[in-house]
């Protein structure tokens, strides 16, 4: 049976990074302002966040990890804990000298950067290849940010293109869950 899961999510993850390959860089600008916009309305209570660095196939969420830190919200990123193999979050200031590339090639901050309790947060902003309506996310495969959700708090929002947001993916028991979906057009709550 899990195979079978295992089998159907591999093929997932190939149809939405063929998916993700077509969209020009013009589309990806526009939409990533319009979820910028719609995420700005959906977060003014949130004080403490945990941002993640795109990708070049993701939604660009950087402007408002800019903004927020100009607000003087407190403001985060996920590290790879190379001795622990595990994710976990250091608190940024300045994107000029807080941020590093890090071991996976992804934009994280630097080890000077103090690290932040995984239970501080309000809102965790979450990437993914696909969600679904109950909350269901499908990741790229490593299992990584499953393992950071299991131990975060705050709200969790997947954020994706509206094609990425599905009726059902296949899941497995160690997949984390997110409380809302984001896309450029629409906010959902994951159905209970």
């Amino acid at each position: 049976m899990e195979t079978k899961i295992s089998n159907s999510k591999t093929e997932l993850r190939a149809k939405i990074r063929t998916a993700l390959e077509k969209i020009s860089p013009a589309v990806r600008a526009v939409e990533s302002i319009e979820l910028c916009e719609r995420l700005k309305a959906q977060m003014p209570s949130a004080h403490t966040i945990l941002f993640f660095a795109p990708l070049p196939d993701e939604l660009d969420v950087w402007p408002l990890l800019e903004l927020s830190l100009a607000l003087g919200n407190h403001c985060a990123l996920p590290f790879f804990d190379a001795e622990k193999k595990t994710y976990g979050a250091k608190i940024i200031g300045r994107l000029a000298t807080d941020i590093v590339t890090g071991k996976f090639g992804v934009r994280e901050p630097a080890a000077s950067c103090a690290e932040i309790l995984l239970n501080q947060f309000d809102l965790v902003l979450v990437p993914g290849l696909a969600f679904d309506l109950s909350g269901n996310r499908l990741g790229r495969g490593r299992g990584f940010y499953d393992r950071l959700l299991a131990e975060i708090s705050g709200i969790k929002c997947g954020v994706a293109y509206d094609f990425q947001l599905l009726e059902s993916i296949p899941t497995e028991l160690h997949d984390a869950k997110v409380d809302f979906m984001l896309t450029p057009s629409r906010c959902l709550r994951r159905k209970s």
